[in-house]
């Protein structure tokens, strides 16, 4: 297998380094609007590496992406960049003949006449609308392949096809115990990104009345968190597995509710109040006057540490995790499945931050069941759409175990819930 990564960033450096210690591929071209961030990532694994390259491409450059598919002779495009790029490099894979895979999907647009009740155009609609063309290619979209979505997505197949026989309710739960020293806000993850899925209309599934959004941060509850980092509130944040799970599992409510506190929802609503949440471009002066255009957001983030950076500043445990609950022959059943991540081990193991790792491991295993055949089918295809088992021995494989916690059922649906 023949790899072009694009985007060398926290988790594409991750992705190389986790890669590196695998032998299922042949070539790992890493590409980068930044060449410098490429090289750097290819020689940070050592001068005896000698399968990864570096190179310089502009993802939002389509016809450029193709053709570098095509000169490097790579199967496959992984997508490590933020979710504005995610249609120029689908297509490009498309174009090119190879397979695809991302961590996020094509960006939503709200409800033009009531955003907080209705979805517009949702998560992933514009990859889906070509996923005829992806089947007739014969090659494989996997979208949404990261820790949340992908590993939660797997977690959800898992438990329908081995855990229950009827699924009242999936809920994605995400919290962390992650502190970071000498900052009051840095967020561990792209704070692009984080600003895209916190300050959007979240989206909520029920089988009876289809996809529908909330208003930001609803329906807030307490969720008992494992390996010790305990009780943190999480609330509802628009995120793929909404989009996804449906499709491919049944299930009357589909939720995904991540553990921000209210410190950090508090500055969030405070860079929406002032606007600078905007993607729109807005014109500022230089320092010898011209004027320049710049995004608001973009602004933030230049403000704010680079994530990647964090891992010798934080402490702490970050855990992604699928919560579900129904049936099973009849009597009453809640289970917790989870993945933990413990950032002085991934800082030790591979100089990684936790969220950065967790993040990348996942779809560097979906790559190596792509390589084995293990994992196979043209079209559009998000993590539940394929047999979870083997994803799950491989994760563990890779020295990074996932674990079940059973729950006490709880009465309603939507009711918070803890362990057993």
């Amino acid at each position: 297998m023949r790899v072009l990564l694009v985007g060398a960033g926290g988790v594409g450096s991750a992705i190389t380094k986790i890669a590196a210690r695998r032998g299922f591929f042949d070539r790992f071209v890493v590409a980068d609007y930044d060449l410098a961030r490429a090289e750097a990532a290819v020689a940070a694994l050592g001068g005896e590496e000698t399968r990864f390259s570096a190179c310089r491409v502009d993802a939002s450059d389509e016809a450029a992406v193709t053709r570098l598919l095509t000169e490097r002779g790579c199967d496959v495009l992984m997508n490590a960049t933020d979710p504005r790029f995610v249609m120029p490099l689908f297509n490009a894979a498309l174009a090119a003949g190879s397979h695809y895979l991302d961590m996020a999907m094509s960006l939503s647009r709200p409800h033009p006449d009531d955003p907080h009740s209705m979805c517009g155009v949702k998560l992933g609609d514009e990859q889906f609308e070509r996923a005829a063309e992806w089947e007739k290619s014969g090659r494989i979209a996997l979208v949404g392949m990261g820790v949340e979505p992908g590993l939660s997505d797997v977690f959800a197949r898992y438990a329908a096809d081995e855990l229950f026989d009827d699924i009242e309710e999936i809920g994605i739960r995400d919290g962390a115990d992650l502190s970071v020293e000498g900052y009051d806000f840095a967020p561990s993850f792209n704070v692009w990104t984080t600003i895209e899925e916190c300050l959007n209309p979240p989206v909520v599934y029920e089988r009876e009345r289809g996809w529908f959004t909330t208003a930001p941060f609803s329906e807030p509850e307490v969720f008992d968190f494992p390996e010790g980092i305990g009780p943190v509130e999480c609330v509802n944040v628009e995120h793929e597995e909404v989009l996804l799970i449906p499709r491919w599992v049944q299930a009357r409510r589909v939720t995904f509710k991540y553990g921000l506190g209210q410190d950090f929802i508090g500055k969030l609503k405070t860079l929406h109040a002032l606007g600078l949440d905007s993607t729109a471009p807005v014109t500022v002066r230089g320092e010898d006057g011209s004027p320049a255009r710049v995004s608001p957001r973009d602004v933030v983030a230049a403000c704010l540490p680079d994530p990647a950076a964090l891992g010798e500043r934080m402490t702490g445990k970050t855990c992604a995790g699928t919560w579900v609950k129904g049936t099973k022959d009849g009597v009453p059943r809640e289970v917790y499945l989870y993945h933990v991540v413990d950032n002085q081990w991934s800082m030790r193991e591979y100089d990684s931050q936790a969220v950065v790792w967790q993040t990348a491991v996942n779809p560097v295993v979906a790559l190596e069941l792509l390589a084995t055949g293990a994992w196979t089918g043209p079209g559009v295809l998000g993590p539940e759409a394929l047999p979870p088992r083997p994803f799950l021995d491989l994760l563990t494989a890779y020295g990074s175990p996932w674990a079940l916690r059973e729950q006490q059922p709880t009465p309603t649906s939507g009711s918070a819930p803890g362990p057993a």
